[in-house]
């Protein structure tokens, strides 16, 4: 049984740097926007094991008109558990949260090679591929909220 539950910023670092930051520094698994007051990182847990997270912030990207948007930051699931509806799960808790505090769009800079999660839960990509700096290509992609 699965399970989702608030987490701290460094319970986030177990599954980003296996996931994100492979061969790299356990600095550069924190992330701008970790100690805000308006970030709340989830994690989720599979018979009691840490195998995902995701990290949601209200932060404004100038580039929209919305007015109460959040951004999701490192979102990751270890790569044995990939593929088996942990990602939507999460992604789902997300999306209620932001809900729940009148959100009017999520947004993000997804890694190329996750695009196609999040176009299955009807994000859309924004602009051309960017590159991050050690990282790699990314798009921009968002996703209006709706209301019932």
């Amino acid at each position: 049984m699965d399970i989702i539950k608030n987490i701290t910023a460094l319970e986030t670092i177990l599954i980003r740097q296996p996931v994100l930051r492979a061969g790299r520094s356990i600095e550069s698994c924190h992330f701008e926007g970790d100690d805000l007051p308006s970030t709340k990182h989830f994690g989720i847990y599979y018979d009691k094991k840490l195998v995902g997270v995701v990290s949601v912030f209200s932060k404004i990207n100038s580039i929209f008109n919305s007015p109460n948007q959040f951004q999701l930051r490192g979102m990751a699931i270890l790569s044995e558990f990939q593929k088996r509806g942990f990602g939507e799960k999460l992604l789902q808790h997300c999306e209620d949260y932001i809900k729940s505090l009148n959100g009017s769009m999520i947004w993000f800079n997804a890694r190329v090679t996750a695009v196609s999660f999040y176009e299955k839960s009807h994000y859309k990509k924004i602009g051309d591929p960017f590159s991050i700096l050690e990282i790699g290509p990314h798009y921009l992609m968002k996703k209006e909220i709706d209301y019932p």
